[in-house]
């Protein structure tokens, strides 16, 4: 048994727009002004047009998508991830911007069927009072 808690996010002054949205169970990405695009994580420069000057605004999104690719992880060398494997790791393109990806955790489980363009939809995982992380859910189980 681990005795390590499970590690949480830090949430920086760039970053915590967003992970105040995930504990209340909501999805914000950063958009940038300039162009209208989402760009995840944001930067100083918008990845999309270029602007080095994006004026992030940080606006609600669904979160479904479509599974690009996955990973089963079967270790950890985190503490505190030891009593989570095997868990499964999605790389999910969101509906909302081509290219857009977020990477989460598939809470269906390591025994899921997912293939290639299998649809998810959006879920959380509260990791702690006040503390949740987007993950995500087949869209055929709900």
């Amino acid at each position: 048994m681990s005795t390590s808690a499970r590690p949480v996010p830090a949430p920086d002054e760039a970053s915590a727009p967003y992970w105040e949205a995930a504990a209340a169970h909501r999805l914000v990405l950063a958009r940038c002004q300039a162009c209208s695009q989402f760009s995840h994580p944001p930067s100083t420069v918008c990845g999309q047009c270029h602007s080095t000057e994006p004026n992030w605004s940080w606006d609600p999104v669904d979160g479904a998508g479509k599974v690009r690719s996955w990973t089963v992880m079967r270790s950890s060398f985190l503490p505190g991830l030891g009593e989570d494997v095997p868990f499964v790791l999605v790389d999910v393109e969101l509906d909302v911007q081509q290219e857009l990806r977020l990477i989460g955790r598939l809470l269906d489980g390591p025994d899921a069927t997912i293939e290639p363009g299998s649809r998810v939809v959006l879920g959380f995982e509260d990791l702690a009072p006040g503390v949740a992380v987007p993950a995500f859910k087949l869209e055929d189980a709900r």
